[in-house]
């Protein structure tokens, strides 16, 4: 029994029929001694019950299933360390492989052995790694033609992922935001180009907005980048935010020309844990071609045995991810992608029928990009978009609501991210909680409608 003296916040007092649980155990310090695995696991197990199930949560791009052979591949090479690859080369030669056949998706100059890439902690440090690539390539150019080198600059949409924000705080990159409005919720071309100039390392189109799922016109971007280096002599290259798109659009939009068919394109990250289909966290970052990737980025070392050359933020990392991905390309094919994204599309786009002809919805989402839906709330004076995420939740649902990025945050919205092992039964069941949420609301109305501003980082937003 606690003394009631005790601060109880500070102890984890499970009661099970076994003398490991007989005394409190330490929330936030090491306890004296050890307790059986099984009990271990049981405190650790229940405790993440709490968190939200993740079939339900359709808030997240992040893959939720995989094959239970994957699974088992997985488990199998979690003690291999990625970056030991004298002592794994054989892991070392399957990300080879993912990284070639990603190349030839993206239809890059170099594939096979000669392919330019490498996997990443997500399509985060991927992010990261090609931004550094473009700024040291514009300093190299700026230094040939015995420029100044001290203000770059990168241009964006306001509806990047942070990630974007990160990178230009990090290494020191004027972060230029084309902002949205409420009638055009992806980058516009003429309002990037006006943004654009001798300092730009880069322009960055999204293939596949967190906030809409629409594909920015990156091919218009590329025809307009073309036009203004051959009249100004500048040699602003496009990278192209791929991250949610890039394993949907080589199988459900084949023709559609974002990749490196267009000249300007130099650069590309993808996440393999979104539409890639593995468990979190791997990404990917590929170049156009040796070229593009800076000499001194990369690094040797040979204290694991052999001299292998690196070009990661990070270091040790588990095998499991590529080896994940590569089970993948190797289990699915093109075919197997290509059915996959078709019937994600076709269930995304039940759900948009279902939600306009709920008569509640207007739907902004486009049908022709990622499979996910977004809405905007027909009447929303009595009750907000977050009232009613709030209200799915008590039925499980993870249905996040948010405003859009600046010019357009009056608008607030809710997005349903629709991943593999999210069928249309679920969809009817989804929208019939829906709608009895919605009638609760209108029934039962809160005093004051909750409503979340979107941020950015003042000094970053031009």
């Amino acid at each position: 029994m606690l003394s009631e003296h005790h601060d109880e916040d500070t102890q984890i007092a499970p009661l099970y029929g076994t003398r490991a649980m007989v005394d409190p155990i330490p929330k936030w310090q090491l306890s004296e001694g050890e307790m059986p695995a099984a009990a271990a696991y049981q405190i650790v197990h229940d405790e993440l019950a709490l968190d939200g199930n993740p079939l339900l949560n359709l808030a997240s791009f992040v893959t939720t299933w995989m094959d239970p052979e994957a699974e088992k591949l997985m488990l199998e090479t979690m003690p291999k360390n990625f970056v030991d690859a004298p002592e794994y080369p054989q892991t070392a030669e399957l990300e080879r492989r993912c990284v070639s056949i990603i190349a030839d998706l993206f239809n890059a100059d170099a594939t096979g052995d000669t392919a330019v890439g490498t996997s990443t902690i997500g399509s985060s440090e991927a992010v990261h790694l090609a931004g550094l690539a473009l700024k040291w390539n514009w300093r190299k150019r700026r230094e040939a033609a015995g420029k100044p080198t001290t203000q770059p600059n990168i241009v964006t949409g306001s509806n990047v992922q942070v990630v974007w924000e990160k990178f230009a705080r990090y290494f020191d990159v004027e972060l230029r935001f084309v902002n949205m409005t409420p009638e055009r919720t992806v980058i516009g071309v003429p309002e990037a180009k006006a943004l654009v100039d001798e300092n730009t390392i880069a322009v960055v189109g999204i293939l596949g907005s967190t906030y809409t799922g629409e594909f920015e016109p990156i091919k218009e971007l590329d025809t307009m980048l073309q036009a203004l280096n051959a009249e100004t002599g500048w040699d602003v290259p496009l990278h192209v935010d791929a991250a949610s798109g890039g394993f949907v659009a080589p199988f459900a939009y084949p023709e559609l020309e974002w990749d490196f068919r267009l000249p300007t394109v130099k650069s590309i990250n993808v996440s393999g844990h979104k539409y890639g289909l593995v468990y979190p966290g791997v990404g990917w970052a590929v170049w156009r071609s040796r070229a593009e990737l800076p000499d001194e980025l990369l690094f040797h070392d040979a204290y694991l045995g052999e001299d292998q050359i690196t070009f990661n933020l990070n270091f040790s990392k588990a095998s499991n991810q590529v080896v994940g991905q590569y089970y993948n390309f190797l289990r699915l094919g093109r075919d197997g992608y290509t059915r996959i994204m078709q019937g994600l599309l076709s269930t995304s786009n039940y759900i948009a029928d279902l939600a306009e002809s709920s008569g509640h919805f207007h739907v902004i989402s486009a049908r022709d990009a990622l499979p996910l839906v977004t809405v905007t709330l027909k009447n929303d004076e009595h009750y907000s978009c977050h009232d009613l995420s709030d209200k799915l939740r008590e039925r499980g649902w993870i249905v996040p609501a948010y405003a859009l990025p600046p010019d357009a945050d009056e608008i607030d919205c809710l997005r349903v991210v629709v991943r593999e092992g999210f069928s249309r039964d679920m969809a009817d069941r989804l929208m019939e909680d829906v709608t009895r949420a919605v009638d609760h609301l209108n029934e039962r109305p809160p005093v004051q409608p909750k409503r979340v501003k979107h941020k950015r980082s003042a000094h970053h937003v031009c």
